[in-house]
C-alpha cells in the first residue's frame, strides 16, 4: 500500500523534517520478509537510512533486524504487526533481541492485551484502534501473490479479500459447470468491516498501551486527518475527565468518513458474522473530501479542491484541537487563480477557490491554517 502511494525518498525526507519541526516522530516501515536476493540491495538501503534519519524502524523479519543492529545500531527497532505477536512470550523474545516496542497483531483481544501488558511492563506496546482489517493474520496473505503476482508484503496487495466471488460446481465426467447461487448474505465472503475502537476507547486507554495505531496507508489526507483529529480530541477529553468520558460522542466525526462499516473486531474475542459485510465493498458514508486550505493571509483564505464545488454547497471544516465542526455555505465560487466567478469548479490541477473570511466565527479565524481539511455531502 505504501509502494502504491509513490512517495519519493526526497518527499519522505521533507515529511520527516516537517514532523520534527512540529515535535513529532516518524517511524519508517521496513517490514518486508527478506529473501537472500534482497540483501544485495542493502548498501542502497543504508544510504537511504543515513539520508532520512528516521526515529525508528518498523521490522518484521529477524534477519533484517540482525542487519539493522549491525549496520545501524543507533536506530531504535519496533516490531511490525506483520510479525503476528499474540503472546507475552513472543514480546519477550523480540525484547531480548533488542526491540524497544512491539506492535501487537490485530487478532489480540482486549483481555489478552491486559495479560501481555502485565507480563511485559518494561517494553513499548502498540495496538490497532482504527482502520482496515485483513482476512489473514495481520497482513500475512498469499491470495494476492498467487492470483495476481502482486506480493502483499511488499506494498502491492491487490486486496482480493474485497472481491466478489462466485462458487462453481464442476462435474468432471460431463464437463458441466453449474454456479451455486449466493444466499441473502451475498458473495463478498472475505470482506471485513473496518476496525473502530472509539466506543471502547476508555477500556483501551486504561489497559495501558504505549501507542495507538491508526491504519492510514494510501489513504487520503482527509481520511487520515479526520481520524487522527477525532481520536486526539477523544484522548484529550478522557485526560480532562476520565470518569465521565464517553467515546460514542466522537463517532459522528468518524461516520462522515468513507468506510466499509465499523466493527470492534477481536476486541472481545473471536469475531462473529457482524464483523463482515457480505453484500458490498462500497462506502457507508454520504460525505466526501471537499478540499484543503493552502493559504491564510490577512485578506483571504484559499481552499485547494479535492472534489467538485458548486455555489450553494455547505463545507464542513475540521480544525486542529477543536471539537466543533465549523460550517460555511459557499455562496459564490471564485477561482483563486484569476478571481473569475463560476457556477462550479472541479478538482485537479491545483484548482482553488476563495473562502470568505467574514463567514468564519471570529474565535476560529486563526485556526483556518494550511492543511486544515474540509468535507461536504456527496
Amino acid at each position: 500500500m505504501r509502494a502504491r502511494a509513490k512517495i519519493t525518498v526526497d518527499e519522505v525526507k521533507q515529511g520527516i523534517q516537517l514532523a520534527h519541526e512540529a515535535g513529532k516522530k516518524v517511524y519508517l516501515a521496513f517490514n518486508l520478509f527478506a529473501h537472500d536476493r534482497d540483501y544485495e540491495n542493502m548498501d542502497k538501503v543504508s544510504e537511504v537510512l543515513n539520508y532520512l534519519q528516521p526515529d525508528a524502524l518498523i521490522i518484521s523479519d529477524a534477519g533484517v533486524m540482525m542487519w539493522v543492529k549491525e549496520h545501524h545500531p543507533n536506530i531504535p527497532i519496533h516490531i511490525s504487526t506483520q510479525a503476528n505477536i499474540c503472546s507475552a512470550s513472543t514480546v519477550k523474545f523480540w525484547q531480548n533481541a533488542g526491540a524497544v516496542q512491539c506492535v501487537l497483531a490485530r487478532e489480540v483481544s482486549h483481555k489478552e492485551f491486559i495479560s501481555i501488558r502485565n507480563q511485559c511492563p518494561d517494553i513499548g506496546l502498540e495496538i490497532f484502534i482504527h482502520g482496515a482489517m485483513c482476512m489473514s493474520y495481520s497482513g500475512r496473505c498469499l491470495l494476492s501473490n498467487f492470483i495476481t503476482g502482486r506480493p502483499s508484503n511488499r506494498g502491492a496487495c491487490a486486496q482480493l479479500c474485497r472481491w466478489k466471488y462466485d462458487v462453481i460446481l464442476r462435474e468432471c465426467e460431463s464437463g458441466i459447470e453449474m454456479p451455486i447461487e449466493e444466499d441473502e448474505r451475498g458473495a463478498y465472503i472475505m470482506n471485513s468491516k473496518d476496525l473502530c475502537l472509539m466506543p471502547r476507547l476508555k477500556e483501551v486507554i486504561e489497559s495501558g498501551p504505549d501507542s495507538l495505531k491508526i491504519e492510514g496507508r494510501n489513504r487520503s489526507e482527509y481520511y487520515v486527518g479526520s481520524v487522527v483529529r477525532a481520536y486526539r480530541n477523544a484522548l484529550d477529553s478522557y485526560a480532562k475527565d476520565p470518569e465521565h468520558f464517553n467515546g460514542l460522542k466522537y463517532m459522528a466525526d468518524l461516520n462522515v468518513l468513507e468506510s466499509r462499516g465499523y466493527t470492534t473486531a477481536f476486541f472481545d474475542g473471536p469475531v462473529t458474522s457482524d464483523a463482515h459485510d457480505y453484500n458490498t465493498t462500497h462506502s457507508c458514508s454520504d460525505y466526501q473530501a471537499a478540499g484543503v486550505i493552502v493559504s491564510n493571509t490577512n485578506d483571504e483564505i484559499i481552499l485547494e479542491l479535492r472534489n467538485e464545488i458548486k455555489a450553494g454547497d455547505i463545507l464542513n471544516f475540521i480544525l486542529p484541537r477543536v471539537e466543533d465542526v465549523v460550517t460555511i455555505k459557499i455562496d459564490k465560487v471564485v477561482n483563486a487563480k484569476n478571481k473569475e466567478l463560476l457556477p462550479k469548479m472541479s478538482a485537479g490541477q491545483h484548482n482553488s477557490i476563495f473562502i470568505n473570511k467574514t463567514q468564519i466565527p471570529e474565535e476560529y479565524v486563526d485556526k483556518f491554517v494550511p492543511y486544515v481539511l474540509a468535507y461536504k455531502h456527496k
